[in-house]
């Protein structure tokens, strides 16, 4: 079958290695491959750590697509030899005063009562496991099952993956899916959907981030995912094995699309509240991501007509819920049963 998706982001991509591994033709269409959200993403995969308050109708699809990554991996793998970041150090959640351990404690208790496994830590527990961490925390919890990839390293390798298996891809801005020759096609390119696909409600949510590089003698700073909040304010650093650190990030809905100065100084110091020594990093740069966001911050996942499959409005999950996009993407293109009830993600459900 010939298969046409537009969108070259990281859910266009693992959509085309997921089809093309099973045996399709598939035909990529976008004008500038891995350049939008995904360029800018953390890259955590966090079911836990990333839960939301009353959002429970996201909460089985982090967790299935959590469970499907290490599947997604293998399968990258096994058409190219390129890294991905890929890691399973799990995660550290503090708390900067008395007020943030008192959020932190209801987030896990939350967390607890929706089956999330979270452990407690002493601030000399924490430290332990996390020595830069600074001494004036109040509060920590370990999330072990919340991992990680570099969205970039990724990005690299799904592209390299999806030559391998045989993916087509053209420059082209597709500006009706009428033009497309393909039996079925895929829309997942992220706030351009609603271009095509009337009755889309996207919205481009921003998102500073920032990148410093430890110094060699301070290299490794962190060893695993550090997120918390700071004055009630939550920021993250991410460690990297180029020697960097992710910091952030910072959500404004201003149609601004470049880094805020505000949003710099503020992720710079949150992350300098919970690790002194960031102060010291070499500062290499600061970027902001236009996410694609919907009403109600759900996906719009599933087929609107015999022909077409939409996949996108990921919003800040984008990068976990690939593995679960790529999967049923290509279960609703096969007209499988998809392996996950999609109800909450009805494409014209805001139509």
């Amino acid at each position: 079958m010939q298969v046409d998706i537009v969108g070259a982001g990281i859910i266009g991509l693992t959509t085309a290695l997921t089809l093309a591994d099973r045996g399709h033709s598939v035909t990529v269409h976008d004008p500038a491959p891995a350049s939008g959200a995904s360029h800018h993403a953390g890259g955590m995969l966090a079911p836990t750590a990333e839960v939301v308050y009353k959002q429970d109708p996201l909460f089985p699809l982090m967790r299935t697509s959590a469970e499907w990554y290490p599947e997604l991996i293998t399968l990258t793998a096994r058409y190219t030899d390129l890294p991905t970041g890929y890691r399973t150090d799990g995660t550290l959640v503090v708390a900067r005063d008395i007020a943030d351990k008192t959020h932190l404690r209801e987030l896990s208790e939350y967390q607890s009562r929706h089956g999330m496994a979270v452990d407690k830590l002493t601030v000399r527990q924490a430290r332990k496991l996390e020595s830069a961490l600074s001494p004036a925390i109040n509060g920590a919890v370990a999330i072990d099952g919340d991992h990680q990839v570099q969205p970039r390293l990724f990005m690299r390798a799904l592209l390299d993956a999806c030559r391998s298996a045989g993916v087509t891809f053209t420059g082209n801005h597709v500006d009706s899916l009428d033009a497309l020759e393909g039996d079925q096609v895929v829309v997942a390119n992220g706030l351009g959907a609603s271009a095509l696909v009337p009755g889309l409600d996207l919205r481009p949510v921003y998102g500073d981030v920032l990148r410093v590089r430890v110094p060699q003698h301070q290299y490794p700073l962190l060893t695993r995912v550090v997120r918390g909040f700071v004055e009630d304010r939550p920021v993250y650093l991410i460690p990297r094995e180029d020697g960097t650190l992710t910091i952030g990030a910072t959500t404004r809905e201003d149609g601004r699309d470049q880094p805020q100065v505000q949003g710099v100084h503020q992720l710079l110091r949150d992350a300098i509240e919970l690790v002194p020594a960031v102060e010291e990093c070499d500062f290499v740069e600061a970027t902001a991501g236009a996410r694609p966001g919907t009403p109600d911050d759900l996906p719009y996942l599933g087929r609107i007509d015999e022909r077409t499959v939409v996949s996108t409005g990921y919003f800040r999950h984008g990068i976990l819920l690939a593995a679960l996009g790529a999967r049923v993407g290509a279960e609703l293109v096969d007209r499988q049963e998809p392996a996950i009830d999609l109800s909450a993600c009805d494409p014209r459900r805001h139509s």
